[in-house]
């Protein structure tokens, strides 16, 4: 075979391309490459006109809103009826922002009323009761003025002010009059409770931070054979004080303090024991009875007595009427009897008490007892008034801690005293400050009364050194 240059092929041997044979190979490969840059064109091509609309897709609902947005506003409306459910018309209300105020709105004959407003933002919608007509007025605990949040425009969020006969046109003398009454019976639901703290401490030295847990074993126990067993409430408390005190008084004492004051356990210790136990109690409750606030349903509602410019619920005068009783018992029981005597023998002295032939343990145990049922009988009243949960006593601790320390720490009268001081003034505060604060004024009169005189209403001062 003659090659392109004139040469013979020899079987077995390579020789280079002819030139025929390499102009095709030239054209193939160019032509090859130009096919993949036409497709690698085309699919970046392709790529581009993707990217493009799905840019345009993500652009135009995000333009088209913000041009809405800037065209729409959030209206605030209402409607304004009185007692028996009829508009009311000729009501003003102010809507103002966090700088100024924005304008005013008038109800019309149906007790329409509406504002708009352009911006997101805090705004403040505030009725004019002056505009209401006479023996109409917002009912108990609403304001006159609603806060409303625009997160969003283009919405109607509805603002609504409850309207009764005249409940806020109450005189201050009767808002007073009613005040005291409420404050008094909040003292002494926290008088039966420090009461029972203060002994305990005043014997033992101990810091019980699960006492609150007793108040809301007496709640739970009530409504237990009340709403469980279906005993009548009248019959219901006093079996479930029994109860308490067997539960929270004897059974506590014996199986966890005393093993512990035999054992030397110093008071620091057993404070954080009585921290633990509390949270365990607390969460034992909540297990069993679960985390709804339980009425007991014989007195689920019932209608207050009016006394001239005070109004209060027969079950609440039957309740306050026996917790007065208990509180003048307890004070006997320490003044006039053997046992009592020497429950004060044990607190001013323990040793010399023992050595003098009083059986200290027996004492201690009385006085646990007694205190169960104090404060088991103190939540059996909040429950009868406002029903039971598991958070009662932790509610409570604080206010019942708080007036032992005001009356003074081991005094069983200064207790009594404290607790009347921190009831009245959580009630009558709310004369002056939101109703959200009365707890607060409470403490901050603690703390007050305290830098002025640090052992309390009626304390004794101690040598320190």
């Amino acid at each position: 075979m003659i090659t392109g240059w004139g040469l013979a092929r020899i079987p077995g041997i390579s020789y280079p391309l002819d030139v025929e044979e390499s102009h095709l190979i030239v054209r193939s490969v160019t032509k090859m490459k130009s096919t993949g840059n036409r497709s690698a064109n085309s699919l970046f091509t392709s790529l581009s006109r993707l990217l493009v609309i799905f840019s345009l897709a993500l652009l135009t609902p995000l333009l088209l809103s913000t041009q809405a947005s800037a065209e729409e506003v959030t209206t605030f409306s209402g409607t304004v009826l009185d007692s028996a459910k009829k508009p009311l018309e000729g009501v003003v209300l102010v809507v103002r922002d966090t700088t100024s105020e924005l304008g005013t709105v008038t109800t019309d004959a149906e007790g329409r009323w509406s504002y708009s407003v352009e911006k997101t933002g805090n705004y403040w919608v505030k009725l004019d009761v002056n505009t209401l007509p006479s023996g109409q007025g917002l009912t108990e605990g609403a304001g006159e003025e609603k806060k409303v949040i625009v997160f969003s425009l283009g919405k109607t969020l509805t603002v609504l002010f409850p309207i009764g006969e005249g409940a806020e046109r109450v005189s201050t003398f009767d808002r007073t009059m009613q005040l005291v009454v409420d404050g008094a019976i909040l003292g002494l639901v926290i008088a039966l409770a420090a009461l029972g703290l203060n002994l305990v401490f005043g014997t033992t030295g101990l810091t019980n931070f699960a006492h609150g847990e007793m108040l809301t074993l007496g709640g739970l126990l009530a409504y237990f054979f009340s709403a469980v067993v279906g005993l009548p409430v009248i019959a219901a408390i006093p079996v479930a004080i029994l109860a308490a005190a067997f539960i929270g008084g004897f059974l506590q004492d014996r199986f966890l303090w005393k093993p512990l004051r035999r054992r030397g356990t110093g008071l620091i210790a057993m404070l954080v024991v009585s921290i633990g136990f509390a949270i365990l109690v607390r969460y034992f409750f909540l297990f069993i009875f679960g985390g709804d606030t339980r009425q007991l349903p014989q007195y689920a509602g019932q209608e207050g007595l009016t006394f001239g410019p005070v109004s209060i619920t027969p079950k609440s005068i039957i309740t306050t009427s026996i917790g007065i009783i208990l509180l003048i018992l307890a004070t006997l029981w320490l003044l006039r009897t053997r046992m009592g005597k020497a429950s004060r023998a044990v607190a001013d002295n323990p040793a010399l008490a023992s050595a003098s032939g009083v059986e200290v343990e027996r004492v201690i145990r009385a006085v646990w007892i007694l205190s169960a049922i104090l404060a088991s009988y103190a939540g059996m009243m909040i429950t009868v008034n406002q029903g039971v949960s598991f958070l009662m006593g932790q509610d409570n601790l604080l206010l019942i801690f708080a007036a032992v320390t005001l009356g003074g720490l081991g005094t069983a009268n200064g207790a009594v005293v404290g607790s009347l001081v921190i009831g009245l003034f959580i009630q009558l505060s709310t004369l002056v400050i939101p109703t959200e604060l009365k707890y607060v004024g409470a403490l901050f009169v603690l703390i007050v009364i305290l830098l002025v005189r640090p052992q309390g209403i009626l304390g004794k001062k101690d040598r320190v050194g």
